[in-house]
């Protein structure tokens, strides 16, 4: 059991990454999109229709950094230092626009419709510019972080963070075609088929920079058998792409938003297999930085007694706000 218990923890922290990925991916693409809607009437329907739900989205951000920390620390304080700034710009980025949120509802002017939109841009580039930090390895010395404190900032995060970005607008504007009525839903529509493109267009171009740079990305996916077995991953990103594409040119309101989360998946899954078993890649696996078995297992059993109730509660919530929001409607009111 000992051995197995990193394995674990890698799959709980590498679920609660995914479910922070798509579920708050799609209420701060709402935030990007936010400046491009048609006067305070739309923007309060977009609001409306992420308002019982963000802020136990961000419980799962919550539960990977916990996770990370307690189950294999070397990894948390490698990659803190190593992310220090974007991470710290995501976490502030959050907070602005957790109080944007509130704020607006009570205030007059546009201050507060600029920092929701400014909080919501900001931290999902920082997640990719994190992202794409950690895809091209971090420098470790003597079980250290070894680099500087832009060793990030090059033009591969910054390509990361713009896909991570339009891949929220993306699971945003299809959210919304799937949840508001009226003007919203149609302007979503037509804005989901130029990020579909745009998010396809990027995702290309990580998947062809990635092998290129970094030898043991390509050696992963391209020598013999992997090839074999990984072939079928574009085939099926180009397969929910078709999918999300006729759901948006057809009329379909619930396909075109699982077909974008499908693609978002698709996308972690290429990285898992990027990566495995390196927790700081290039260097350290999940072994290598696990907490001992005692810590890891103290905390298996707390972790296993409230995974199943943050999973009953978000499914309870969406299900008691199913159906779609009309203009004017707010659930500020029930």
């Amino acid at each position: 059991m000992e051995a197995h218990l990193p394995l674990i923890w890698a799959a709980i922290i590498g679920t609660a990454v995914a479910m922070y990925v798509i579920l708050d991916g799609f209420d701060l693409g709402v935030g990007i999109l936010f400046p491009f809607a048609k006067g305070n009437d739309e923007r309060d329907q977009m609001i409306n229709s992420i308002a019982p739900f963000w802020d136990g989205n961000e419980t799962w951000l919550v539960l990977g950094g916990v996770g990370l920390l307690v189950a294999f620390p070397l990894a948390y304080a490698i990659v803190m230092p190593a992310m220090y700034l974007p991470v710290i710009l995501m976490l502030l980025a959050l907070v602005f626009r957790g109080v944007a949120f509130e704020f607006r509802v009570v205030s007059t002017g546009t201050r507060w419709n600029i920092a929701f939109a400014g909080g919501s841009t900001l931290a999902a580039f920082c997640q990719g510019v994190i992202l794409g930090g950690m895809i091209q390895g971090i420098r470790v010395a003597d079980n250290g972080f070894a680099g500087g404190s832009f060793d990030w900032a090059t033009p591969f995060a910054l390509l990361c963070g713009a896909g991570v970005v339009a891949g929220y607008a993306l699971l945003g504007a299809t959210w919304l075609v799937m949840k508001a009525e009226g003007p919203v839903a149609d302007h979503a529509r037509g804005q989901a088929k130029l990020l579909l493109l745009a998010v396809l267009a990027l995702m290309a171009l990580v998947s062809l920079w990635t092998p290129l740079q970094i030898p043991r990305i390509a050696e992963r996916w391209f020598s013999l058998p992997n090839f074999y077995y990984l072939w079928p991953m574009p085939l099926v990103t180009g397969l929910m792409t078709l999918l999300a594409w006729r759901g948006l040119a057809g009329g379909g309101e619930k396909t075109p938003f699982f077909a974008s989360i499908a693609l978002f998946l698709l996308g972690f899954l290429g990285l898992v297999i990027s990566w495995f078993p390196y927790l700081v890649p290039p260097s350290l696996t999940i072994w290598d930085t696990a907490a001992a078995p005692s810590s890891q297992m103290f905390m298996l059993v707390g972790t296993a007694g409230l995974l199943p109730l943050i999973f009953g509660y978000t499914i309870y919530v969406y299900w008691v706000f199913r159906g779609k929001v009309k203009p004017g409607e707010s659930y500020h009111h029930h």
